[in-house]
């Protein structure tokens, strides 16, 4: 079996550092990828800390994978050595519920399997995500990569990238429409590039007033402070789609409040406390509350060559291997414009 080298947590309260483990011999349905690039997600610090509860350990992060195809197996038909390839938040998934048959694997009713702190459906053993140097992953959970791209832009598009893409094409938002966005984030920033891509005027809201100039640089229309009431206030029964990105507790009465006859307000982001909301903010004008997880392999391969065609890639800073710990600290404090990427050609043993 061969012998990966990675970063790991050995539990909740330790910095991520070196670990070997053993990957997989690729079967005749799987895909050996070297990986070049792995971007650094907010997900990856709740679980790596425990902080949702469940975390296995030794834990090796990463979900937002880049990399060239190295072996294949002997019924792979989609992908051959020199390929680029992509691996994002799932590897598997029981391929037979309702949900799965639609490509909707992220809602598989048994419950997809994660590219890391997961099992393996057949042998149970825990499964080990992109801060590694390797990954044999399923060609049916595998994605084809423009070479016409940057890598290390391409691999936050393949979480942060699909969790904003596939709410506003499930939600049909487009030219003529008004969008708000909450959060000029990893997840905010493309939002405001996809939204922009399919036609739509964008209004960003943001806590932070030196980032009202750089959504307008990504492509909004307007951006506003929204410790500001009064600036909310003005904005009643404007929008007709809001994409709210953001994990921190915040009050979503005045975003509904924006909403007009028929609108929708979902959320991909997880706050840490759950929201509270008047029904009559609902009821009014006939809104609705919602919310998305990723998107399944065919809608992230439709992403991902929606983004070739149009030259859209994340704004990341590309980091060594050994930078992470300081990255995740960073990250917390919104101190990153807007993903970590990790070098994999960095990582040292």
């Amino acid at each position: 079996m061969p012998t990966t080298l990675g970063y790991a947590a050995q539990n909740a309260d330790t910095p991520l550092a070196p670990y070997r483990f053993t990957r997989r011999e690729p079967g005749e349905h799987d895909v050996e990828i070297a990986i070049t690039h792995c971007g650094v997600c907010h997900s990856d610090v709740h679980q790596v800390r425990n902080e949702w509860g469940g975390s296995i350990y030794p834990m090796v992060p990463g979900h937002e994978i880049v990399g060239r195809v190295t072996r294949v197996g002997a019924k792979v038909r989609n992908f051959k050595v020199g390929d680029l390839a992509g691996v994002g938040c799932m590897v598997d998934s029981c391929r037979t519920c309702v949900s799965c048959k639609q490509h909707e694997e992220q809602y598989c009713e048994v419950g997809f399997v994660g590219t890391y702190n997961s099992r393996e459906r057949d042998t149970k053993a825990p499964t080990y995500g992109g801060y590694a140097d390797a990954i044999v992953v399923n060609e049916d959970f595998t994605l084809k990569v423009s070479p016409k791209l940057d890598l290390a832009r391409v691999a936050p598009l393949l979480c942060a990238g699909i969790t904003t893409y596939s709410p506003l094409r499930h939600w049909n938002v487009r030219k003529g429409q008004s969008v708000g966005v909450i959060g000029l984030g990893g997840l905010g920033h493309m939002a405001v590039k996809f939204a922009r891509a399919f036609g739509a005027h964008i209004v960003v809201f943001t806590t932070s007033p030196g980032k009202v100039e750089d959504a307008l640089h990504l492509g909004a229309h307007e951006a506003v402070v929204s410790k500001n009431p009064e600036a909310l206030a003005q904005r009643a029964n404007t929008l007709d789609f809001i994409l709210d990105t953001v994990s921190a507790a915040h009050d979503l009465t005045p975003y509904l409040q924006m909403l007009k006859l028929n609108g929708s307000l979902v959320m991909v982001g997880i706050p840490t406390k759950a929201p509270e909301v008047a029904p009559f903010h609902l009821i009014h004008n006939r809104r609705q509350l919602g919310g998305s997880l990723i998107g399944g392999i065919k809608e992230t391969q439709e992403m991902l060559d929606f983004c070739a065609e149009h030259d859209i890639m994340s704004d990341v800073e590309v980091i060594a291997m050994e930078q992470v710990n300081g990255a995740y600290e960073r990250m917390l404090r919104s101190d990153v414009k807007y993903r970590f990427v990790i070098d994999m050609a960095t990582l040292k043993g």
